[in-house]
């Protein structure tokens, strides 16, 4: 990954939020899970839309951004049940294509397929991607006006205004900090109970490119050419930011006596 930017790096700010948004990083044909964050490949198909990069253009400029997400709402995970059938009565294809890119047919012959897809719904993340002023620039004004639909993970997840919230200079973790919360009205109100009251601060958390990182995630893409998707591995580390709420703090002693020890897990 890349190492933290300078301050003359500049960083691009990203709202992400939609009536649902899916990000996967490792399913595949009937099951198709969702992390509990946006993944850095979801990220990168984002910003290539955007700019209208066919599939097998290169990833390397952005991959090469240093990325961080912060979970301002973690949602709750939907599962979409399905069933597929050829309306003709026929045997259902595989998802698999033989080397002419032909589908093969289920063996043994299947009449119907019962996929599971999973989504996050109500879900809230301010996504940070650092890089040279020139292409976060570059980027910020394609995803304002993109060339291609935008999405959130899934080509049926779309996001709603505002997308682009800012292009700042500074190093990443401080940018992400220094961002207000950007929760709905119903998650401040459900905070603000548990508290006893309106807090300036709310501790979030947030995960990082970090070549020392403790975790690593198989979402860095190399291709998203349909007949050679390819993806690498990265390092991240995962933290907490203390961010301003826009709020004032009212009934602090009332706040700052009570002792909510599931308030950081959003219950």
């Amino acid at each position: 990954m890349s190492p933290e930017p300078s301050s003359e790096s500049s960083v691009l700010l990203l709202r992400l939020a939609g009536p649902m948004q899916s990000w996967g990083d490792r399913s595949s044909f009937n099951r198709r899970e969702t992390r509990p964050e946006p993944t850095k490949s979801g990220l990168v198909g984002l910003l290539a839309a955007a700019l209208g990069r066919p599939r097998g253009h290169d990833l390397t400029d952005l991959t090469g951004l240093r990325c961080g997400v912060r979970v301002d709402q973690p949602g709750t995970v939907l599962r979409d049940y399905h069933t597929v059938s050829d309306y003709r009565g026929l045997p259902l294809l595989q998802a698999g294509v033989s080397a002419k890119g032909v589908q093969k047919p289920t063996s043994p012959a299947k009449p119907t397929h019962v996929t599971h897809r999973f989504y996050l719904q109500d879900a809230v993340f301010v996504a940070a991607l650092a890089g040279e002023p020139e292409l976060v620039g570059a980027l910020a004004d394609a995803v304002r006006r993109p060339a291609f639909p935008l999405a959130l993970g899934r080509r049926s997840c779309t996001p709603t205004q505002p997308l682009v919230l800012d292009v700042r200079p500074g190093m990443l973790e401080a940018v992400l900090t220094s961002e207000p919360w950007h929760a709905a009205r119903h998650a401040r109100q459900a905070y603000r109970r548990r508290q006893g009251g309106s807090v300036a601060e709310v501790d979030l958390p947030a995960t990082f490119d970090d070549e020392d990182g403790t975790d690593v995630v198989n979402d860095l893409p190399l291709s998203f050419n349909a007949r050679d998707r390819r993806y690498s591995t990265r390092r991240v580390r995962h933290s907490w930011l203390t961010v301003p709420t826009g709020e004032t703090a009212v009934g602090g002693a009332a706040a700052a006596s009570s002792h909510d020890p599931f308030a950081l897990l959003g219950w």
